[in-house]
């Protein structure tokens, strides 16, 4: 296996890399200690541009100095309103450096929802990206008579903007630097004075079940987690990762921002969602995170790229991909691997295998790393086959991030690993809920003590949401969401994302929400790839003239239910589904019914397509 995987490569890192018992401490120690090597990279306008550690410090100590001109005390709040930017990065640090707190709002949000965060936050500095982040605040600034600054990163088409309140993101680095140099050690004396009991950042919920709440993590808390990632998923300064997912998440912030300031591992920053295949091919990380969607979308472009092969190549790629499954098997069995089959595997590997991790961008990679959403064991499986270890880790906002997680040794598909070594989690017995215990866990929830003391059991464990169940070794399985299950009018006990994720490892279906509460049979509401599917018209001749008239063809609707019958086999009748509904709009980062990490949301779907799912029974 360390032949194959090379597991040489993924040593837990129990040793503290980097001092510090609060973030602004970690980050300035790093500052120090890696001044020119390059930290932060990220591409505009074609060009990747650069930023060492101490450009980084200029930057945040600029900020910072800017927060202090304008009065920003310690514990104040600031919100910060954009996609994934390295101006992000800066403003949280320079946020936490002044002893304030740090609050993520995401830029697909409405400007209902930024007013809702920003009182609830009490937010009184509001960094947004650009002229339609702003708009946004401008829109709800009267109703947030705590605000009083909005700071924007990029000023195109704002250049003649005259507003008291609006300032540029440069306009408060020069503030900033004549503060500092009035005041050269208030920054400074600002981090000293930061406790690691202190609120750090606030992470809110996706509101699926009622208004967002407002997740509290102490800089104690962040610091611990961090440290303890590096026994789980361990990174240096060597390794090149890629930030690409939402920093108000916390998969992207702990895992992202956060273990890189960390262990020094470069960060490098995509131009936009939609240019994450072209940058992760330019990049090449070392270390990959994502979630399922998009290892799924890796997975569906090899698979339609096969279609347009030559036989030769098709033929190719299946003898190679099945010695790599022979590898994958046998090691994950436990089996050693003869000489016979490592031999072919070098030849696979040269001739297809190889190839084929350069054109997704992972042919550099030690291992993956998934998380945020269950992913499908079969989809691990051809990652394994592939040569690339791929872990699966598991946690919420609550537990910061990542609470259990499978070791790169001891690989078990569909398994979320046994309970990180940095906290606890058992079952609870009665209802088999996972539960968590440990200093990653979280404050509470802002200004919402009932809710925070729902979010405990009686002895100080938190209530995950999550079903699931362990094995002899430890290692967890998540069955479903206690809230998610279904039970059939037969009474039969349904856990639906089982058969959701099977239907997700095909590459003409994105998501799918299955459906049968109280009901006679199951159906399911389905999201089909839009570039695979048109692609298959295309290529079959099935005339379509939108998006809707796509979904409503007979041969698309008869391409799904082949995908829908295939994983059928794989269940009893009682947990197969029936019939099925396409949405006929393409939904986006922007839609209701996604969530952040572009998962479709089972209460809203099912109350927004409540007359489709009716006639499914009719």
């Amino acid at each position: 296996m360390r032949q194959i995987w090379n597991l040489s490569r993924i040593r837990p890192e129990t040793r503290v890399v980097l001092e510090g018992d609060t973030l602004p401490a970690m980050f300035w120690n790093g500052v120090a200690r890696r001044g020119p090597g390059v930290w932060l990279r990220q591409k505009d306008l074609g060009i990747w541009r650069s930023w060492t550690w101490e450009q980084t410090g200029q930057a945040v100590a600029d900020l910072a100095g800017g927060l202090l001109a304008l009065g920003f005390a310690p514990h104040d709040t600031a919100s910060i309103l954009s996609n994934t930017v390295v101006e992000w990065v800066w403003a949280d640090l320079a946020v936490l450096s002044c002893g304030g707190v740090a609050n993520g709002i995401y830029p697909t949000d409405a400007p209902s929802q930024v007013h809702y965060l920003c009182e609830d936050s009490r937010t009184s500095v509001l960094f947004v990206e650009d002229d339609e982040q702003l708009d946004k605040a401008l829109e709800v600034r009267d109703r947030l008579p705590g605000l009083k600054r909005i700071v924007v990163f990029d000023m195109e088409g704002l250049r003649d903007l005259d507003d008291p309140m609006v300032m540029s993101l440069d306009a408060l680095r020069q503030l900033g630097r004549a503060w500092n140099a009035q005041h050269p050690q208030a920054v400074m004396d600002r981090v000293r004075q930061v406790r690691p009991e202190d609120l750090a950042i606030l992470v809110y919920t996706s509101g699926t079940t009622g208004k967002p709440k407002g997740a509290m993590h102490s800089h104690a808390g962040l610091v611990y987690t961090v440290r303890g990632y590096n026994t789980l998923i361990a990174r240096d300064e060597s390794d090149e990762c890629m930030c690409f997912l939402p920093l108000c998440h916390i998969a992207e912030r702990m895992g992202g921002e956060y273990f890189s300031l960390y262990t020094g591992a470069k960060l490098n920053f995509v131009e936009n969602p939609e240019t994450v295949p072209e940058n992760v091919r330019e990049i090449a990380p070392t270390v990959f995170t994502a979630v399922p969607r998009v290892w799924e979308k890796f997975y569906s472009g090899v698979t339609i790229a096969l279609k347009e092969a030559t036989r030769l190549q098709q033929a190719a790629y299946a003898w190679a991909l099945g010695v790599g499954t022979r590898i994958a098997e046998a090691v994950l069995a436990g089996r050693p691997v003869g000489a016979g089959l490592k031999l072919q595997y070098a030849l696979a590997d040269a001739l297809v295998l190889a190839n084929v991790r350069k054109m997704i961008g992972i042919a550099r990679a030690r291992f993956l790393v998934t998380g945020a959403a269950p992913i499908s064991p079969e989809l691990v499986k051809w990652y394994l086959a592939l040569g690339v270890p791929m872990l699966e880790v598991w946690g919420m906002t609550e537990t910061c991030g990542a609470a259990t997680g499978i070791p790169a040794d001891r690989i078990v598909p569909g398994s979320i690993g046994p309970a990180a070594a940095y906290n606890q989690v058992r079952i609870d017995p009665a209802t088999g809920e996972i539960q968590v215990k440990g200093p990653n866990v979280f404050m509470g929830y802002l200004n919402l003590p009932e809710k925070t003391a729902e979010a405990f059991t009686a002895d100080g464990w938190l209530r995950t949401g999550d079903v699931g169940s362990v094995d002899e070794r430890g290692f967890f399985r998540i069955t479903d969401r206690m809230k998610d299950i279904i039970i059939t009018a037969g009474g039969k006990n349904i856990t639906p994302s089982e058969f959701e994720n099977e239907l997700k490892f095909s590459p003409y279906i994105t998501d799918a929400v299955v459906i049968g509460d109280q009901r006679p049979y199951l159906t399911a509401i389905v999201m089909i790839d839009q570039e695979n599917v048109e692609k298959y018209a295309q290529d079959h001749d099935v005339p379509f003239s939108s998006y809707a008239s796509l979904t409503r063809a007979p041969e698309v609707r008869a391409l799904i239910q082949g995908e829908i019958d295939r994983v059928n086999r794989k269940f009893a009748r009682v947990e197969q589904v029936k019939k099925f509904h396409l949405l006929e709009t393409q939904l986006g980062a922007e839609d209701e019914e996604l969530t952040p990490t572009m998962k479709l949301k089972r209460k809203l779907v099912q109350q927004k397509y409540a007359p489709q799912i009716e006639a499914m029974y009719a």
